[in-house]
């Protein structure tokens, strides 16, 4: 009995084995990048990160907008431009 439910065991681990290698990759639908759904993306000038517009936090310097990952990355790039103007 025992042997019965062991070959049944490594019959079903190898099954599961062959379907997740023969089977088609799928990506999830909710995890697409912004770029393929459309959406605008800008980069954040402090960290380099690509982020959709409408999800960035926006600085303005002289009349022009800066997107921002982060709040911390807006107060980096705030803490850059006083250093600099001094």
């Amino acid at each position: 009995m025992i042997r019965l439910l062991f070959s049944l065991l490594l019959l079903y681990i190898g099954y599961r084995i062959v379907k997740a290698i023969f089977s088609p990759k799928t990506a999830d639908k909710d995890a697409t990048p912004a770029h393929l759904a459309g959406e605008e993306t800008v980069q954040d000038p402090v960290c380099g990160v690509y982020i959709a517009k409408e999800d960035a936090i926006v600085g303005n310097l002289e009349g022009t907008r800066h997107y921002f990952c982060s709040m911390n990355c807006l107060e980096k790039f705030r803490d850059q431009l006083d250093h600099t103007q001094q």
